[in-house]
């Protein structure tokens, strides 16, 4: 259960090294003690609290670059480190990695991948996991266990370490990442733009049909405007594009999308470029999770890109016309974001019937009263059973986070 406030205060250890987060985790296990294992905390909401935690082990020591070579496309980095950092690296080489996790500059490598994070870029790029070439992990008993390399096209063995990815911790410990990476992209737009919410069928079809679609496509109602300067006044639905490649095709793509926005009568549409156009795009995941000025609790649900905005509109008007629901729709990964506000049972029953509209959800961050619990990860999936089998075979004392995954793992 996601709860308002911890029941205690664990010690907290900082390794500075493999050997020594290890350690910690085998004196652990030995003493038959709970361990929750910390990034940069940014994604903590995605899971239940463990049932008990006597230790947090904190990885942002382990925030050195291992191995780098640009010539060959990937690199290798300490779970600890920050995207931020790691971006920074990247670029000074014209590489990226798109993990478009939120909150950069504290969130970690090894807790966006122990999160499970996918972004919105993920149907042009590709998921975390789908980047991850290879990783090394301390498991609940201390044993570093490692797998994968520094080659792409690396085929030995079982790919292990896919495994630890969205398992939130419960696993093992995601010690150092090893990553295939991307050249950055010679163009870059962002485009920005208010539409009539009666226009929303008519423009979700228009855009479906773009013969060089964006690379991220995002239709946002009820969050603070993304733009400094934004009609303060204006609460009609946002919609965001990201549009990256060469310089031709990203002329292109903007051209026909504005052209396509203008049929389904957006008056204006608003372009950034370069940096800008980053920084606003971040700011736009970092919105999904943004704490809020009360208590709230927003909520994840995967689906089919052509059913994304049925589904947040029927999220949207599912607890009546007074009470107001943030929503967001992934028109490219069909992920449905809803966030709502108010007291404990208002809370409490808002998250169960967003449950019945959008299916399984799973809480992605909250700011709950002390003394409030609401379970994270809502009905368990069929495989719950194997899901278990893993957790027996690979943490039998419950030592890592016990009972913060799904089904009470």
């Amino acid at each position: 259960m996601i709860a308002g406030s911890p029941k205690s205060a664990p010690r907290v250890v900082e390794p500075a090294d493999a050997g020594e987060l290890a350690a910690a985790l085998r004196a652990a296990a030995d003493a038959g003690e709970a361990v929750l294992v910390r990034g940069g905390g940014t994604l903590l909401a995605a899971a239940n609290p463990p049932r008990r935690c006597d230790a947090v082990i904190a990885t942002t020591r382990l925030c050195a670059v291992h191995s780098y070579d640009p010539r060959d496309l990937t690199i290798g980095a300490g779970a600890g480190m920050t995207l931020a950092a790691l971006a920074e690296t990247l670029a000074q080489h014209g590489q990226f990695l798109p993990l478009d996790a939120p909150f950069p500059a504290r969130a970690t490598i090894g807790g966006t991948l122990a999160a499970g994070w996918t972004g919105p870029r993920r149907s042009a790029y590709g998921r975390a996991r789908d980047l991850l070439i290879g990783s090394t992990v301390a498991l609940a008993d201390g044993t570093l266990a490692a797998s994968g390399g520094m080659v792409v096209k690396n085929v030995t063995g079982y790919d292990m370490g896919k495994l630890y990815v969205g398992s939130h911790g419960t696993l093992g410990a995601f010690v150092r990442a090893n990553f295939k990476v991307l050249p950055m992209p010679p163009a870059r737009r962002f485009a920005v733009s208010r539409f009539d919410p009666g226009s929303r069928e008519r423009l979700d079809a228009g855009l479906h049909a773009l013969m060089v679609p964006p690379v991220a496509l995002l239709i946002r109602d009820g969050f603070a405007a993304l733009l400094d300067g934004d009609a303060r006044g204006d609460h009609r639905p946002e919609i965001v594009a990201l549009f990256e490649g060469s310089e031709s095709s990203v002329e292109r793509g903007v051209r026909d999308y504005r052209s396509t926005l203008g049929a389904a009568g957006v008056a204006e549409t608003r372009i950034l470029d370069g940096a800008d156009a980053a920084a606003v795009f971040q700011r736009a995941i970092d919105s999904v999770v943004a704490p809020a000025d009360g208590q709230e609790v927003t909520l994840l649900a995967r689906g089919l890109p052509s059913e994304a905005v049925h589904r947040a509109e029927a999220a949207r008007t599912a607890l009546g016309a007074n009470v107001p629901v943030r929503t967001l729709a992934d028109l490219l990964t069909g992920d449905v974001v809803a966030g709502i506000a108010g007291d404990a049972g208002a809370l409490a029953r808002g998250v169960a019937r967003l449950r019945d509209v959008l299916g399984r959800a799973q809480i992605v961050a909250s700011h709950l009263p002390a003394g409030v619990e609401i379970d994270a990860w809502g009905t368990a999936p069929s495989t719950i059973g194997t899901m278990r089998a893993l957790k027996a075979r690979f943490d039998p004392h419950g030592t890592l986070a016990p009972g913060g995954f799904v089904g009470g793992i």
